[in-house]
């Protein structure tokens, strides 16, 4: 896994994690990288100091990296409904008043989320790894 500090046309900072730089190239010529902010996806890397890891009782980042997705991932799987593609059209309903407030996690398009953050509705888009799996892929 590598990290990058990101930042958006608007000049919020975030952070992603990606399984390659080559991962990285890919999602942002896709335009899939959005901002958790604004939903601008218009991301670039920001410069960042390089980590320098340690010999002596180094952890692999990788198995930090992969322990960390799997508790994000349960967390949501346990606390969160899962509305799939109805996700922006939900997470509407609920920011206007017309479904009951809770934890929903789903799938939304670029353009979904940047209308959501137009709108004023907050959303936080996950990168790959802390997704789930979706209930009705599960064996």
């Amino acid at each position: 896994m590598i990290r990058y500090a990101l930042i958006c046309e608007n000049e919020d900072e975030f952070e992603g994690w990606f399984g390659s730089s080559s991962d990285y190239d890919a999602q942002e010529a896709r335009g899939d990288i959005v901002c958790p902010m604004c939903g601008s996806v218009s991301v670039r890397k920001a410069p960042m100091a390089p980590a320098i890891a340690r010999r002596r009782g180094a952890t692999d980042p990788r198995e930090v990296m992969a322990a960390i997705a799997r508790d994000v991932q349960a967390h949501i799987r346990e606390n969160f409904e899962h509305v799939g593609a109805r996700f922006a059209e939900e997470a509407r309903a609920i920011h206007d008043g017309d479904a009951p407030e809770r934890p929903i996690w789903g799938q939304a398009s670029p353009t979904e989320v940047q209308a959501l953050a137009a709108e004023g509705v907050e959303v936080a888009p996950l990168p790959a790894p802390f997704v789930p799996v979706a209930p009705e892929k599960l064996n």
